[in-house]
């Protein structure tokens, strides 16, 4: 959650005390939002949370496809994915 009383800098803060800011936004896992002129340009945020926000976008995309395809009807049945693995692992042995 963002405090803008602590999250919001205007960038010649944050040049003038960037490892402040970095210490900061890691210990708090609170992103910093980056102001220039009175507008928000930029965020700067800890790399686990960076991590995790690009991880639940990816897995965003993969639902909306796979409720993309269950709508186009474009779905395998159980018995036939399992059958697949199964061949593709005793392809695999061989």
């Amino acid at each position: 959650m963002i405090n803008l009383s602590q999250d919001l800098k205007p960038i010649s803060y944050v040049k003038a005390h960037i490892t402040e800011v970095v210490d900061y936004v890691e210990d708090s896992k609170s992103p910093v939002v980056i102001t220039q002129n009175g507008e928000a340009k930029a965020v700067l945020m800890d790399i686990e949370s960076y991590e995790k926000t690009i991880h639940a976008i990816n897995l965003s995309k993969l639902l909306h496809l796979s409720e993309k395809s269950a709508i186009d009807g474009k779905l395998i049945p159980h018995e036939k994915v399992k059958e697949n693995i199964e061949e593709t692992l005793r392809r695999m042995k061989k």
